[in-house]
């Protein structure tokens, strides 16, 4: 039989985990957000459409002020002064017709914008890459798969757009065969209801794929913030520093403490034991409210506690029930609680008894 080893370092490099909010933050940064650029156009052409759509009697009516006034002038009228006049009155015309739709588009367009991705002000994208200007990259953009994907949008949405205009306005043909007996109010009417309703059902195909490429947006954009376990693990170390070193700096600032801890002991009053594996350390003076632990460990550090004690002569009395509530209940540098004032009482009476028959 064959034997298959499996090298999980081979999969160590592929891209399998969700972006981290640090790797989204700085991708945010660099002006690489989830973002159709489809849904944008189909916004800003809905609401300037339905902008025109509202705004063609008032256009209409100054229109019509406007020739009026043109051609009310005569040739020996038409001064320079006059002349200069006329066409300032025309630009202010057409910028009052224009205007409102032209603000309703601009205003579409930053609100569709916003609602994607929020408020991001980036000069990232600006920055001069002389990477930008190889032709490798150049091709690779060109026959990328996003680069298939869009010739594949742009070919669907040529096909539908082209298929829904044509069949409603054959349906109008009927329609337009009889314009040229209405009169030319009632024709341009007519022209431009057919034109607006042409105009709403290609915009609610536009819509849907619209909604369609967001959805595609949002998927290539996960996918390609997406990170292999070495690259988060090299965050978690870039954030929280290296583990190995962490570990390193913990277990020094145990050994500063049990070193402080241990000049405590020859100033302690008694060690109490449990015998072996635990030992607490007491200190009582006239002036305390109440005996205070000094030192405590398990182990080999009650060990070394003991070895302290006796090198120094400091009483060590074993009692098992006491050293083990002093050392799960009070923390070194606290006073011990009221309810074991009477036991510890009794066991530094009996090394002060102690000390004077010595």
């Amino acid at each position: 039989m064959m034997d298959f080893k499996i090298n999980l370092q081979l999969f160590a490099g592929e891209k399998t985990e969700k972006a981290t909010p640090r790797r989204r933050e700085e991708a945010r940064k660099k002006g690489q957000v989830a973002k159709s650029n489809e849904l944008i156009t189909v916004t800003v052409l809905t609401l300037s459409l339905l902008a025109l759509q509202s705004w063609i009697p008032a256009m209409m009516r100054a229109f019509n002020e406007l020739f009026r006034q043109v051609f009310t002038y005569t040739r020996s009228d038409l001064t320079l002064e006059k002349t200069a006049n006329l066409i300032i009155e025309v630009i202010i015309t057409m910028a009052k017709m224009a205007g409102p739709v032209l603000l309703i588009a601009l205003a579409a367009g930053y609100a569709a914008n916003v609602l994607q991705i929020g408020f991001l002000f980036t000069t990232e994208p600006l920055k001069f890459d002389l990477k930008r200007l190889s032709p490798v990259r150049g091709l690779q953009r060109i026959f990328s798969k996003r680069a298939v994907a869009e010739l594949i949008k742009s070919l669907l949405k040529i096909c539908l757009v082209g298929y829904i205009a044509f069949s409603f306005l054959n349906t109008q043909l009927p329609n337009f065969v009889v314009l040229m007996g209405l009169p030319i109010a009632a024709s341009l009417k007519t022209i431009g209801s057919i034109s607006f309703a042409a105009s709403w059902r290609v915009m609610a195909v536009l819509f849907i794929l619209a909604a369609a490429d967001y959805g595609y947006q949002v998927y290539e954009y996960e996918q390609s913030l997406k990170m292999s376990k070495q690259e988060i693990k090299e965050e978690y170390k870039t954030i929280e520093g290296d583990p190995f070193l962490k570990a390193k700096i913990k277990e020094r600032q145990r050994q500063l403490a049990t070193r402080r801890m241990m000049q405590e002991v020859p100033k302690a009053t008694v060690v109490i034991t449990n015998p072996t594996h635990i030992a607490v350390a007491l200190k009582y003076e006239n002036e305390m409210s109440a005996p205070l632990v000094v030192a405590k460990g398990q182990d080999l550090i009650a060990s070394r506690i003991r070895e302290v004690a006796a090198a120094n002569q400091v009483a060590v009395v074993e009692n098992k029930s006491l050293a083990w509530l002093l050392f799960k209940r009070v923390e070194i540098g606290m006073h011990i609680p009221a309810d074991l004032y009477k036991a510890v009482a009794e066991v530094i009476a009996y090394v002060y008894r102690l000390k004077k028959r010595v």
